[in-house]
């Protein structure tokens, strides 16, 4: 059993390292800064996720079992697959785009989320950098509701599989934007405006896959064709992968936050 996920990181490999050299948003190596860091969160994320994922699952459908009359588990599940993933989507991406904005917004919690906005050069291995609690807690957040809704384990396996690729879409180093629909499928060009060092960037563009998302609740940046000066973070994040599990963990005062609340934004 490939627990740490070795084959679906090679396939990966194969698919977009290729197309990120040809579509390329601006020139970067393959053995960029950062990358044994990124093959680390990779391995190891990738086993904490899958226990802390199955172990959630168990758990809510225990719950879901004793409180959720099975006529609505069985309507739920009885649904089309199709119809099934495209409600899933929406019911995931509004828990992880409220998630998401509270961990910029709440200080505690950007310590951890700080972590995956100290890429500094991003790719689709971006897609893994982020602290172990961050994930649990977006995911936690998000996948309640389908779990105690009863979805179907075969629209649920779809769903998986698609956020697990478009998730390293949106990370890629790829010149794509989804013209016309860019505002219902979230391109890497939506998602490298999230990661931006710069003002105009700050708060922004925080839904996973639903653009729309930001748009209802006035947080999306329409940035044309315009590529970032710069990705990471003012804060002093560590460069090693301990070093970054341990950060938000120390005890220390209010970090000098760009992407987080300030007088200076609230003025």
């Amino acid at each position: 059993m490939d627990i740490f996920g070795i084959k679906a990181l090679l396939i990966c490999a194969l698919i977009f390292i290729p197309f990120e050299n040809l579509f390329a948003e601006r020139p970067q190596k393959i053995f960029r800064q950062g990358l044994a860091v990124d093959l680390i969160y990779v391995l190891f994320n990738s086993f904490i996720i899958k226990a802390a994922v199955v172990m959630m699952a168990a758990s809510i459908l225990g719950v879901a079992a004793i409180l959720v009359p099975q006529s609505i588990t069985q309507a739920v599940g009885g649904q089309p697959i199709w119809l099934q993933v495209a409600e899933i989507i929406l019911i995931t991406d509004a828990g992880v785009y409220w998630t998401h904005r509270a961990f910029h917004k709440i200080p505690a919690l950007w310590k951890f989320h700080a972590v995956h906005h100290g890429i500094k050069e991003l790719d689709w291995l971006g897609a893994f950098h982020s602290h172990p609690i961050d994930i649990i807690v977006t995911k936690a957040i998000s996948l309640t509701p389908i779990f105690f809704l009863g979805f179907s384990e075969a629209s649920i396996a779809v769903f998986s599989l698609i956020y697990f690729w478009h998730t390293m879409l949106v990370h890629s180093n790829m010149r794509i934007t989804f013209g016309p629909l860019k505002w219902l499928i979230a391109s890497p060009q939506f998602h490298r405006w999230h990661h931006a060092n710069q003002r105009e960037a700050y708060d922004k563009n925080f839904a996973g896959q639903l653009p729309f998302l930001d748009v209802m609740f006035g947080t999306y940046n329409a940035t044309g064709n315009k590529v970032p000066e710069k990705y990471g973070v003012d804060d002093p994040v560590p460069s090693t992968y301990f070093g970054q599990i341990g950060y938000p963990l120390l005890p220390r005062g209010q970090l000098s936050n760009p992407a987080a609340p300030s007088t200076e934004a609230d003025a």
